[in-house]
């Protein structure tokens, strides 16, 4: 009997207010430093999606948020040198003030305009924001057609 297929499976935070999207600078990790993205990390296992929002919401920037307060508003299969799933979150409300609660990890964290983002955002997010302005709520990303 073979192996049935598995892969990682991420959550990433669209922390928005004001027409502004919350940014961390990558930093001391081995993957993207020096790039923005948003607060994410992947699924423990056993841990349902708005779960591990409300878990790297209090990890990441120090904030707690209700399950209420966190929406999917977006679903990538992508795929880089491994085959992924990333859900997108928009995170309406959160109790306590931002930080950078991962220092270790992240070199700045920093409000953007959502039509003003930095050049280096990583491209899959960079394209997961451009998608949740459109309201496009899937993609299939980084995998080259074949016919």
């Amino acid at each position: 009997m073979s192996e049935r297929f598995t892969m990682p499976v991420a959550v990433h935070l669209f922390f928005v207010r004001d027409r502004e999207i919350l940014l961390l600078r990558r930093w001391n990790t081995g993957y993207e430093d020096g790039n923005y993205s948003v607060p994410a990390g992947h699924l423990d296992g056993g841990e349902e999606v708005v779960t591990a929002a409300i878990r790297e919401a209090r990890e990441e920037c120090g904030v707690e948020i209700a399950p209420s307060d966190v929406q999917v508003v977006g679903v990538m299969h992508r795929k880089a040198n491994d085959e992924r799933i990333d859900f997108f979150v928009t995170v309406a409300r959160w109790d306590g003030e931002i930080v950078n609660a991962e220092p270790q990890k992240c070199d700045d964290l920093s409000w953007h305009g959502l039509d003003a983002l930095p050049e280096n955002v990583i491209p899959y997010v960079r394209r997961a924001i451009d998608n949740y302005r459109e309201r496009s709520w899937f993609e299939s990303y980084g995998w080259e057609c074949s016919e």
